[in-house]
């Protein structure tokens, strides 16, 4: 279970990453935040192959660090759906109204940022989003790993 576990939680970033060469999606910075719990969660499951005796405690902690993926997911999903707005710098579009052109200059970062509420779809005709479906991915990982940790066998 914990191979697979690891496996899984290796799985999101890495295909997130490679998708943005693949289908050219660009990612925002709530994107970028809904990575680094994964990265935890292979850590925790490669903990636990290694230390037999918290494997239950570790594989808890990477279904912890999947649903925390998927929490940031259900959030940049009502960023996207203008539910409310992000709290994040990076993800706002740069705003013109009132400010000179070398305001606006000098407020652009070096490379183009893509705003947190323009949602990126993987499939064109499926209504969900890459944050839509990390929700759904996180969330059964989590729930995986959770039930995972329980077993006695893990």
């Amino acid at each position: 279970m914990s191979v697979l576990v690891l496996l899984l939680a290796l799985g999101a970033p890495v295909f997130a990453k490679l998708s943005e060469g693949w289908f050219d999606l660009a990612p925002c910075e709530l994107c970028l935040w809904q990575r680094w719990p994964y990265w935890a969660a292979a850590a925790a499951a490669g903990l636990a192959l290694a230390l037999p005796r918290a494997r239950p405690w570790l594989l808890a902690a990477a279904g912890g660090g999947a649903l925390v993926s998927a929490a940031i997911g259900a959030f940049h999903v009502g960023v996207e759906w203008h539910w409310w707005p992000s709290p994040l710098p990076g993800c706002a579009a740069a705003q013109a109204a009132g400010a000179t052109v070398e305001e606006l200059l000098r407020g652009l970062r070096a490379a183009p940022a893509k705003p947190c509420d323009e949602p990126a779809f993987l499939i064109p005709a499926l209504p969900l989003s890459m944050a839509g479906m990390n929700t759904i991915y996180g969330s059964a990982l989590g729930a995986f790993a959770l039930w995972a940790a329980r077993r006695r066998d893990a």
